[in-house]
């Protein structure tokens, strides 16, 4: 009988099965009041998620802007920088340039007070050296006129008037032969 049974199911395939319909039911019922219940939570979350992600993206957005606007503020302190570099090197080869002038004019005023100072101790050496010339060819001369007179000249005034002709006849005969020289 078996095989009856199962022959007599296949054959009524439309068979409502009561307690699996009255089970299936009260599933349906209790799902569907879940999700009625739980729809309104389930759409602000998800409403809720969809700001964040607006929001996420905002804010992605507000910050990428900001970075591009410190890359620029950092390009334009970079850029003032340079200029400011170069501003400050063109003073620095100013100053150096003013230094090395300075120096030059320092070295060439040095080396005029120098010169100068050669000339005026030249001149003084000059002057000494004749002042002694002077007195050696005076004594010289005397003693030439002392041996040459016989006798001695022991007045001052008539030696020196003696040393004074004899120093002009030197420098009358000298002048002549500096003006060849020249």
């Amino acid at each position: 009988m078996p095989a009856v049974i199962l022959a007599a199911e296949q054959e009524n395939i439309l068979r409502i099965h009561w307690d699996e319909f009255t089970f299936g039911l009260i599933a349906f019922l209790i799902i569907f009041g879940v999700v009625v219940k739980m729809w309104p939570r389930l759409t602000s979350a998800l409403d809720e998620r969809a700001n964040q992600i607006e929001g996420g993206i905002e804010r992605a957005k507000k910050a990428e802007a900001e970075a591009e606007e410190t890359r620029q503020q950092y390009r334009e302190k970079l850029e003032e920088a340079h200029r400011q570099y170069a501003q400050e090197l063109e003073k620095a080869r100013e100053q150096r340039a003013a230094i090395i002038a300075e120096a030059r004019e320092e070295a060439q005023a040095e080396g005029r007070r120098i010169i100068e100072a050669a000339h005026a101790q030249i001149e003084a050496d000059r002057q000494h050296a004749f002042a002694q010339l002077r007195s050696e060819i005076g004594t010289l001369s005397t003693d030439l006129a002392t041996r040459i007179v016989g006798e001695t000249l022991s007045d001052s005034a008539a030696q020196n008037r003696v040393i004074d002709r004899f120093l002009e006849e030197l420098d009358q005969a000298d002048s002549p032969a500096q003006a060849e020289v020249r």
